[in-house]
């Protein structure tokens, strides 16, 4: 029991500090880098619009995973409830993949169109991020599945007792 909660203090811990590192990334790194980057304003916008809408699915998959903890340390892990943040955290990382892969295809697409860049270090990259990224998703989903079973378990067994 101690191990366990020493474990929740230190996943809180390090939330906290996810949490406040992103909200620095989305208040002054990203546009920060992309005023001194960016050559063309146009280009700006969009770009941190969909950086800053993916760090706010993150910064959304935190509070989730915060509130998990609080259902964990009550004992009510097998519940409605946490099915409901388990859902909440597969969204949050279905939309921030789905933007984040979107935004790959618009850079790739640029990259290849133009004929003075095709270098194909930048897509691969983003490939790389886009495939990685979506191992938590798939990891969540599979989760979403164990969990809806062992509550359907759970409340069999307290049927039975």
């Amino acid at each position: 029991m101690l191990q366990s909660r020493l474990a929740v203090f230190a996943l809180r811990v390090v939330l906290v500090v996810a949490a406040l590192w992103l909200l620095v990334l989305l208040a002054f790194a990203l546009p920060g880098e992309l005023s001194d980057g960016t050559p063309e304003p146009g280009v700006r916008l969009p770009v941190q619009l969909v950086l800053s809408l993916v760090l706010v699915c993150v910064l959304a998959v935190i509070v989730c995973i915060w509130r998990l903890l609080t259902l964990i340390s009550r004992d009510r892990l097998f519940s409605d409830a946490s099915r409901r943040w388990v859902d909440a955290i597969v969204w949050s990382l279905a939309i921030g993949w789905a933007l984040l892969a979107g935004f790959a295809l618009v850079v790739t697409a640029i990259i290849y169109f133009t004929p003075e860049i095709r270098d194909p270090g930048i897509p691969m990259l983003l490939f790389g991020i886009v495939v990685l990224s979506s191992l938590p998703l798939l990891l969540m989903i599979v989760m979403r599945g164990l969990l809806r079973q062992a509550t359907g378990y759970r409340a069999e067994l307290e049927e039975v007792i």
